[in-house]
């Protein structure tokens, strides 16, 4: 639509009049509804805590401290889960319960990091990035302080799994959310640089916490992480919001408000595509770490050997990811990072089909290599890929309710994989079945991009071409005329405005 950079330099400032335009009053007669409301479309109905209309993310400068403080909140939301598993042993044998009772609180961290991505995507919009940060950040450290103190399993459950879950939830949506507003022509290379932090983590957390249980047991050892997770607020710190410059002296007016969590993304299919590929994908995706130690075990390798297989899948993994990112942001590729995506996820899968015929150590080494590179690729392309179809606006909401959708498979993945284990008493199942779900994923991405977006049906093209307005249509609109439509009229855009008292 030729008209809509127009309407969105004079509703930004009132400054885009040609030369000699007689300057109309607000609401002049002739002047028209559908014109106004033209206006506030072009003006994108972002995020609140979206910031000034019309701002250019900077690519460098203070982003960098921003990716950095990201690649911090990264490496402790997705590592802290595996982290803590060092000091069951010694939970077991002070409560006397089994493994299957403590594996909960890993899994109750991971529900929580995901199932409460709708919850985060309303706090960022109605309170801004930074402020929910520094809440997640006391929330991770109280949790973990207060573990400390606990005399049974469950009051562990409330603590280290649902208040540091929820800690951790509310720093690591927001941060991705600023990387993806300080980062435009260099995204995918942020994107990389950032996902890196969790085999980074990964690397330091677990060997640092057995150094603590050795030191100081396990309740000492939770009293030191705890405060570990006080650099939470630290990186939410150097999340400052961007500002624009103001033009001249008179400052636009701003952004109307939206609502706190935007549904409207399942509306389009490229978001309904990747969510659903997505879901597919995490059912099989995290399958393969958790069992190929057992497995190694279960050939006659030694324990300190089969341990040795994470370090060496982290360790590619800490290459594999800002390579990657380094990759999808050239300029010939980029355009194809969906396909880059779904052929990431393909290559996953494959490794784990073709690892469910190792027979030996040197076979599952081998795996391990393969699959750090693709697993790699997976972290560093599934944000930048989903920034990339639903776009700036709409992304705080679109990442919580994927999460949400994902933490449905992470709770299913691993126990459908101990089920068929247990049932059979056979790895390769295991490892055969994690393959076909993600393999299934990529083709579910590849295919329903090509066909269902790279080709859009005749009737949507015929309709879209219908609504365009036509190319001399003058449609201009004053930026007082558009504030005083959000005050006078909030309703006629079928939708409520939320008021400067509700909204910040």
């Amino acid at each position: 639509m030729t008209a809509l950079p127009k309407i969105t330099q004079a509703a930004q400032g009132g400054q885009a009049r040609s030369p000699g335009q007689e300057k109309l009053p607000p609401f002049a007669p002739g002047r028209k509804w559908r014109d106004v409301q033209r206006a506030l479309l072009a003006m994108g109905g972002a995020v609140v805590d979206e910031g000034p209309t019309g701002i250019k993310a900077p690519d460098g400068g203070w982003g960098w401290a921003v990716l950095l403080g990201c690649f911090v909140i990264t490496g402790f939301s997705y590592a802290f889960p595996k982290a803590v598993s060092v000091f069951f042993k010694e939970l077991i044998r002070e409560f006397g319960i089994g493994y299957s009772d403590t594996a909960w609180i890993s899994s109750i961290l991971l529900a929580m990091l995901y199932g409460t991505g709708p919850l985060c995507s309303v706090c960022v919009n109605r309170f801004g990035c930074r402020p929910v940060m520094l809440a997640g950040g006391l929330l991770a450290s109280l949790g973990m302080v207060s573990a400390s103190f606990c005399g049974s399993i469950i009051q562990l459950y409330l603590t280290t799994g649902v208040i540091t879950g929820l800690g951790l939830a509310l720093n690591f949506q927001p941060s991705l959310i600023m990387l993806n507003r300080y980062f435009n022509k260099r995204r995918p290379m942020a994107n990389g640089l950032a996902a890196a932090g969790s085999p980074v983590f990964l690397c330091a957390l677990s060997p640092l916490g057995q150094l603590l249980q050795d030191h100081y047991g396990w309740r000492g050892g939770f009293l030191i992480l705890g405060g570990l997770l006080l650099n939470c607020c630290v990186c939410a710190a150097l999340m400052r919001p961007l500002e624009a410059p103001k033009p001249g002296s008179r400052p636009g007016p701003q952004r109307p408000s939206r609502r706190l969590l935007d549904l409207s993304v399942f509306r389009d299919r490229g978001f309904v595509i990747y969510a659903v590929a997505a879901s597919i994908m995490v059912l099989g995706l995290f399958v393969p770490p958790v069992f190929v130690v057992s497995y190694a075990k279960d050939l006659g390798v030694p324990d300190t050997q089969a341990a040795f297989l994470l370090t060496i899948l982290g360790f590619i993994d800490i290459f594999a990811r800002p390579t990657a990112g380094f990759i999808t942001g050239l300029k010939k590729v980029r355009p194809y990072s969906v396909y880059l995506f779904s052929f990431a996820m393909f290559f996953n899968g494959f490794t784990d089909l073709t690892g469910s015929t190792a027979s030996d150590y040197g076979g599952l080494v081998v795996f391990c290599i393969f699959f750090g590179i693709s697993y790699g690729m997976v972290g560093a392309l599934q944000f930048e890929v989903l920034m990339a179809i639903v776009g700036t606006h709409k992304f705080s909401s679109a990442i919580g309710l994927v999460l949400l959708l994902e933490a449905v498979a992470v709770l299913i993945g691993p126990p459908s994989g101990g089920k068929l284990l247990d049932a059979t008493h056979v790895y390769q199942y295991v490892f055969l079945l994690a393959g076909a779900e993600v393999v299934t994923s990529s083709f579910v991405l590849v295919l329903g991009n090509f066909f269902c977006i790279g080709r859009r049906p005749k009737a949507a093209a015929e309709e879209e071409e219908h609504h365009k307005p036509p190319p001399d249509a003058d449609v201009r609109v004053d930026s007082r005329e558009v504030e005083h439509f959000l005050k006078a009229e909030p309703e006629k855009n079928g939708e409520v405005v939320h008021t400067p008292e509700t909204s910040v």
